[in-house]
């Protein structure tokens, strides 16, 4: 066994060499003379080597008491290395222990699965609703009384702009997202519960049911009419009219590049990480959503082409023309013109679906594919994904000839309302 004398005494030499003190441990002292405790073991069937710190800031007597400890994590059946890491991980981690600390670890660890857009919302709904009141709480000390505080605000900040039903969907969005967060510090060990959790059956209500939408034709004409007749930037009502002709998800067309229209011609092909969140998607190309457009979709596209055409946005912001517009912009548009509770910029999708139903009912399988429906059944769906375009597009003209009949010229909306 060594002394302390030997250890001090240990000189370098022209090559590394060890000390040997018993049961493993070993005084490894290198060619500049640096001197390392280490313990020989084997786990696995495999020889590993732990470093236990250097001579003399860790003493004979303390390197064998960590020789004695690494033996016991051994009796127990664990690899004292990856022990020792696991320790020094929660050493580190213990001292980001805030709510918002923790929360952007777990943002960052999240970021790489989701697309652009969808990170973009979960960080900007953090920053502006959350952080600023619990960021800089422990997130130990964070109870479920104080997360309902922080939601309830939210769920009735939309009364006055007539939007109460998707503040209510905002704050359920940021419960799951701090439920989320709260998650992650349990498995990290810097939280024991989940106070977001709690307060799921405490919030607000939601109305059951579909979203409102008019479904019968001539009220959907006058509807459009009325809205397109109110005072509104002609980039909205151009979102609006579009909307209404393509039946697709206001999401997905306000945030719509112009790349997409450019390419397009009469066939809007809009690409599998647009029409999902996931970004596992993204690689599927039969999963990309084909929107034949209609000869008066094609000309709104074109009148619209005179206002944001030079930027890389469709439908962009007004305040900020790097960002797309919010869909708020049209429900909001739809309320000033007398729609409020009676029909929501997805109802245009409930819209179609029930008039050409209705009309063509032998084509409600391609009437499904043109609203990206996806079929119960796998087989049929990857088999149908690429068939009816033909009559896709019929049927998207026909749509378009009936929702439009009477109505102003696209062009028409770059001129205001109709005095």
């Amino acid at each position: 066994m060594l002394t302390d004398t030997q250890c001090r005494g240990a000189k370098k030499a022209d090559k590394a060499y060890k000390l040997t003190d018993g049961g493993g441990l070993h005084l490894f002292v290198s060619t500049a003379g640096g001197k390392l405790w280490r313990f020989r073991y084997e786990f696995g069937g495999k020889e590993k080597l732990l470093s236990l710190g250097s001579y003399p800031d860790v003493s004979l007597v303390a390197a064998r008491k960590a020789r004695d400890d690494a033996k016991d994590t051994l009796k127990a059946g664990k690899d004292p290395s990856i022990t020792k890491k696991l320790r020094k991980l929660a050493h580190v981690t213990s001292t980001a222990n805030t709510f918002e600390a923790i929360g952007r670890e777990w943002y960052e660890l999240q970021k790489p699965q989701w697309a652009e857009r969808h990170a973009s919302d979960v960080l900007v709904s953090l920053e502006r609703d959350v952080f600023p009141t619990l960021g800089n709480v422990p997130i130990k000390d964070i109870t479920a009384a104080e997360v309902l505080a922080l939601l309830r605000p939210i769920e009735v900040r939309g009364v006055k702009k007539g939007g109460a039903g998707g503040a209510k969907e905002t704050a359920r969005r940021i419960r799951q997202r701090m439920s989320a967060i709260f998650v992650y510090a349990i498995a990290s060990g810097r939280a024991d519960n989940d106070p977001a959790a709690v307060v799921k059956g405490a919030m607000a209500p939601m109305k059951k049911g579909k979203q409102p939408a008019i479904i019968d034709l001539d009220k959907a004409r006058e509807m459009l009419a009325k809205a397109e007749a109110e005072p509104a930037h002609p980039v909205t009502k151009l979102a609006l009219r579009i909307l209404a002709l393509t039946a697709v998800r206001p999401g997905t067309l306000a945030t719509t590049p112009w790349s997409e229209w450019l390419a397009a011609g009469d066939l809007w092909q809009i690409p599998a990480e647009r029409m999902k969140l996931r970004l596992q998607h993204k690689d599927d190309e039969a999963r990309d959503h084909l929107v034949p457009l209609s000869r008066q979709a094609v000309e709104a596209i074109e009148a619209l082409r005179a206002i944001s055409g030079r930027g890389p946005l469709a439908f962009p912001n007004t305040r900020h023309a790097h960002k797309p517009m919010s869909e708020n912009a049209i429900g909001y548009l739809l309320n000033r013109a007398g729609y409020h509770s009676k029909h929501v910029p997805h109802g245009w999708r409930a819209t179609f679906s029930s008039v050409m139903n209705e009309r063509f009912r032998a084509d409600k399988p391609v009437i499904d594919l043109m609203l990206a429906h996806v079929p119960k059944d796998k087989v049929e769906g990857a088999y149908n994904r690429a068939l009816h375009l033909e009559r896709r597009r019929e049927l998207a003209q026909i749509w378009a000839d009936l929702v439009l009949e009477g109505a102003r010229p696209a062009s028409d909306l770059l001129l205001g309302p109709r005095r």
